[in-house]
């Protein structure tokens, strides 16, 4: 059973490319369950992919800051524990344990979802707890990128302490590899990306490709087209309510968030401007393409950091696009091809780790 983190398109990314190796090598999948807050949607692309029986569930979720790009950590706090949503909150651990009694999997995989570590903190299930994610390299003695605003950081791990509650095994994902720590009960693993990404053929097309989360980035990449109408955009969103496609005008196209509209299209860009999550960033990374990050929150600081100490993209503050340009005129030292030998190591580690798990 999967219990997976529904912000963003990363855990839900990795969920599917996971399930693949699984049933490739003879196992099932037998339910999904997603935590999200109570703004956001299911994509449909991971109910199709998944092709297993998906339920979502309210889960904490980010309160964002009157930017709508950074996260407000005292807001976030306030909102998810007052009374109401702590209740939701405590319906959604009981439904945890209510499909881990029906559907009795040997392994729950948990992809970095906080309320399963209640769950099992309370209810004791005698299964084992699979975690997975790339923040827990921050708990790694050896990891040099835990660095930053200490009130974050704290919060950061804090965070990956409770989303790893009950675990008997952590796989730390990583940009490259790292010996393991078994103290942690972390394996340092390689990216989780899907076949469909390593089967891509990369060809340099005539746009950029955009992936921006959150809204208040909108008004940043919407002013800068405005100066810069000639360099042809795309660019993912996550408005809901919006139409599949929105032609903002000839040089400038919004998209939903479609997993394979978004392959396709990052197969063939010239460089892609992205909020820094792990899961992306390996997809250019694997591709070979130019990548700018613009930080949202600690989470994605951190892996900024990590992403630049293999030479694999520049950082801002910003999405100014015209900062990628510059860029990708420079000379790049990033290692594609050590990169993709450690990517393609991945079904083989992780069937034989998870298989190790099953009773």
């Amino acid at each position: 059973m999967f219990i997976v983190q529904g912000e963003g398109r990363g855990h839900l990314t990795q969920a599917i490319s996971l399930a693949d190796m699984l049933r490739r090598n003879g196992h099932e999948v037998v339910a999904a369950l997603i935590g999200k807050g109570c703004s956001r949607e299911v994509p449909a692309f991971f109910t199709k992919k998944m092709n297993t029986p998906v339920l979502a569930y309210e889960a904490p979720s980010f309160v964002f800051k009157k930017d709508k790009k950074h996260i407000d950590v005292v807001k976030t706090v306030i909102y998810n524990i007052n009374p109401q949503k702590l209740k939701k909150y405590g319906d959604s651990i009981e439904l945890i344990h209510r499909q881990i009694k029906k559907y009795r999997p040997d392994v729950v995989v948990n992809f970095y979802e906080v309320l399963p570590g209640f769950a099992q903190l309370y209810f004791r299930h005698d299964i084992p707890f699979v975690n997975i994610g790339h923040q827990y390299m921050i708990r790694h003695p050896d990891y040099l990128q835990g660095k930053g605003d200490p009130q974050n950081l704290m919060l950061l791990r804090l965070h990956s302490i409770l989303t790893s509650m009950g675990a008997t095994k952590i796989f730390a994902l990583s940009f490259y590899p790292m010996k393991n720590c078994p103290h942690e009960r972390i394996t340092v693993v390689p990216p989780l990306l899907r076949r469909e990404v390593l089967e891509l053929k990369p060809v340099n097309g005539d746009y950029i490709l955009g992936y921006m989360l959150n809204q208040g980035y909108e008004n940043e990449v919407h002013a800068w087209h405005r100066k810069h109408p000639e360099v042809k955009l795309h660019f993912f969103w996550d408005r809901e309510g919006a139409p599949d496609t929105l032609q903002v005008d000839e040089t400038f196209t919004l998209h939903t968030i479609s997993d394979e509209q978004f392959l396709k299209y990052m197969a063939g860009c010239r460089g892609y401007i992205t909020t820094a999550g792990f899961e992306s960033v390996c997809e250019a990374l694997y591709l070979d393409k130019p990548v700018m990050m613009i930080p949202a929150h600690i989470e994605q600081e951190v892996n900024a950091a990590d992403a630049l100490s293999i030479d694999g993209g520049t950082v801002d503050s910003k999405f100014d696009l015209s900062k990628l340009l510059a860029y990708m005129e420079t000379e790049r030292k990033f290692d594609a091809g050590a990169f993709r030998e450690w990517v393609r190591s991945a079904e083989k580690t992780f069937i034989g780790q998870l298989t190790s798990e099953c009773p």
